[in-house]
């Protein structure tokens, strides 16, 4: 299987690893083996997340001045103690399969303290996938790639509505109009779609000028 790998080629995409990922190898050393290790990459994980907590709900650009100020220096300790433990462990134990695991991604995880869009997990965006998941055998054929193109183009745009808080039905009506209607002033549509008083009726990613696989995107960052 080819993966995901290629779309990072050219650097237009840029990946943004998952820590919870990360953790979750640590975690289940912990709990199965008690493992002092994995207890100190777990207490080194959880001042990480410490540190978001303090920062959630802040503007894009003060949580990346505390990223780089607290949590980089944070990252770089727990880089150079899983490469020493790593030196001196057997290639064949879990705890150095958990290590490889967090290195061989090290680059990505530390994206998030590159950009203050960029969470340090993508639970969000996993979670808004779920339908999907639970029900691609009910919907197991797109028809063609480009079917299957824009079906990530509408879980997108529903993702989207649900996390600001607006009926995804109405959101996608909205949008389906404002593309099958053309307008000869496109621009103030979309001006006074933006004034419009807020509601859940009202869907902010209706204007003409938008794309289905531009709005697709929205959800996966932090505004």
């Amino acid at each position: 299987m080819p993966g995901f790998h290629h779309l990072y080629e050219g650097g237009r995409i840029q990946e943004a690893a998952c820590l919870v990922h990360v953790r979750r190898n640590f975690y289940d050393l912990q709990v199965a083996r008690a493992s002092p290790l994995a207890a100190e990459a777990l207490m080194c994980i959880g001042g990480l997340y410490a540190i978001e907590s303090n920062i959630r709900g802040r503007p894009p650009e003060e949580r990346l001045h505390a990223r780089i100020i607290r949590a980089r220096p944070l990252l770089d300790s727990l880089h150079q103690g899983l490469e020493a433990t790593l030196a001196i462990m057997s290639k064949k134990s879990e705890i150095a399969a958990a290590i490889r695991y967090a290195l061989g991604r090290w680059r990505a995880l530390r994206r998030y303290c590159e950009d203050g869009q960029i969470k340090i997990a993508n639970n969000a965006a996993e979670r808004a996938l779920r339908a999907v998941a639970l029900g691609r055998k009910n919907y197991l054929f797109a028809g063609s790639d480009p079917g299957g193109e824009r079906d990530a183009a509408i879980y997108g745009l529903v993702g989207t509505a649900k996390l600001n808080g607006l009926d995804p039905e109405v959101c996608l009506r909205e949008v389906l109009q404002a593309h099958r209607r053309p307008s000869r002033q496109p621009h103030r549509r979309a001006v006074a779609l933006e004034r419009r008083p807020s509601s859940r009726s009202y869907c902010p990613l209706a204007p003409g000028s938008h794309h289905f696989s531009q709005v697709s995107i929205y959800f996966l960052v932090d505004t």
